[in-house]
């Protein structure tokens, strides 16, 4: 084998077709060959996980990076340094918080730019619609972006407007025409939520401000208008339980219609969240035990795909932390580098395996960024984008271990199961827990 060859043995690799024992030999950035035990060839550097878990690079395809604009909320430099710590190989960037938002070629542009020099993992970009930009999607399809995302409420920020079901109709042919997926934050504001009127620290107050049937009425829209155009739709960061038995329907029907969940919505409950808790404060919200008990149920069955973080970090400032005040608090939760231990910890407690982690976080995701033909998966060709953790090993969340530009999160102090050890980047060991090491400066743009 050329002397560039490097071999990785594990008691515990996560295979298409399961776990087993094997070695898997890396060249110029590709797996090229995978033999079950423990293989060793002459000349070929061997590095032993022993009975660690070795699995796909993850993959968040959803991500607030914020930069250009507003990157003192996060940046490319501080995310992807966070993401590699937290055996994250590849992010998708929202259109929003930069400042540009990403709804033109020209703001992609500068989007790219920002990003220069600052991609320690790879990095995507979802493109944006929003009111009046339709004359746009094709020149950013044209420039590389691998889908499109909407907003059927306010955004939070007001350049990122939230578009209709008229405006939908005049992007989803497009989008459809191309293969693309739309993703869609679902939420349709009624006269359901409960007056915004009463005590503003109080969580309770606030779930009852943003409704399920919000969510359920936005959804079932979507699924009328992924049939009718046969776009390819994907709920972000689905909250509500009650619409998992229209999501069932109509992938029974064979719509091209994906669905994803956020690890906050399987690990916290609404019960668990103090009055003036803003850190927790999330759109759609937290919603109660049993609402996330059924999210996992339909997790467990496939309803709904994946999980990503929706990494939405702001300055403390924003967090209104100080007041406890839940109407103006920014609404986002820091999350990325711990998407594993978090969903490992949750999922851990209920009977799954790091198998089922392999498509939560791995596989779903690849395919939804249209990238499932050369990641999210351990097999001959791939790419040598590598996770290695240990799911027996468990830490506390302390602020100095995070990478985030801001380190207020709702996960400090908890006890998380499931710890990084490395994380492989096109065959180059870009992160070491044991050896206090992150290579930078390794990832690239991906464009479609």
């Amino acid at each position: 084998m050329p002397a560039s060859t490097i071999a990785i043995h594990s008691k515990r690799i996560l295979l298409p077709d399961g776990t087993r024992e094997a070695t898997l030999f890396m060249e110029e950035g590709h797996i090229t060959s995978i033999i079950d035990g423990l293989a060793m060839v002459e000349g070929v550097d061997l590095v032993e996980a022993g009975d660690r878990v070795v699995m796909p690079g993850i993959i968040d395809p959803h991500v607030h990076i914020n930069e250009p604009g507003r990157t003192e909320w996060e940046g490319f430099d501080t995310a992807c340094r966070a993401a590699v710590a937290g055996g994250i190989t590849m992010l998708v960037d929202m259109p929003l918080n930069a400042s540009p938002v990403t709804t033109t070629p020209a703001a992609f542009d500068e989007k790219l730019a920002a990003a220069a020099g600052q991609l320690h993992c790879d990095c995507g970009f979802w493109g944006g619609v929003v009111p009046g930009n339709e004359q746009e999607i094709e020149p950013l399809i044209d420039r590389g972006v691998l889908g499109f995302k909407a907003f059927l409420t306010h955004s939070g920020i007001d350049d990122f407007p939230n578009v209709t079901e008229a405006d939908l109709r005049k992007v989803m042919p497009i989008i459809a025409r191309h293969g693309l997926p739309l993703l869609v934050h679902c939420e349709l504001e009624s006269e359901t939520a409960a007056p915004k009127d009463g005590d503003s620290r109080s969580y309770l107050r606030y779930l009852a401000s943003r409704p399920a049937k919000w969510e359920d009425d936005a959804i079932a829209l979507m699924i009328r208008l992924c049939e009718e155009y046969q776009c390819r739709t994907h709920i972000v960061h689905l909250s509500s339980a009650s619409s998992i038995e229209p999501i069932r329907r109509a992938k029974q029907k064979g719509l091209p219609l994906t669905v994803e969940t956020a690890q906050h919505y399987l690990y916290f409950t609404a019960e668990s969240i103090g009055d003036g808790k803003t850190y927790f404060k999330c759109a759609p919200p937290i919603r109660a035990k049993e609402n996330n008990d059924r999210l996992w149920a339909a997790l467990g069955e496939g309803v709904i795909d994946f999980v990503a973080t929706d990494h939405s970090p702001a300055p403390p400032a924003l967090k209104k932390a100080d007041s406890g005040d839940f109407v103006t608090a920014w609404g986002g939760i820091s999350s990325l580098q711990l998407a594993l231990p978090v969903l490992w910890t949750a999922a851990e407690q209920r009977g799954f395996t790091p198998d089922h982690l392999l498509k939560w976080l791995c596989a779903a995701p690849a395919l939804l960024a249209g990238e499932s033909q050369r990641r999210g998966k351990i097999a001959t060709g791939y790419r040598a984008d590598l996770t290695i953790w240990d799911p027996g090993q468990s830490f506390r969340v302390e602020p100095q271990a995070l990478y985030h530009r801001h380190k207020s999160s709702p996960y400090l102090d908890e006890d998380l199961h499931g710890v990084v050890e490395q994380t492989w980047l096109g065959g180059k060991k870009i992160f070491d827990k044991q050896a206090s090491m992150l290579t930078l400066n390794q990832g690239k743009p991906i464009r479609r």
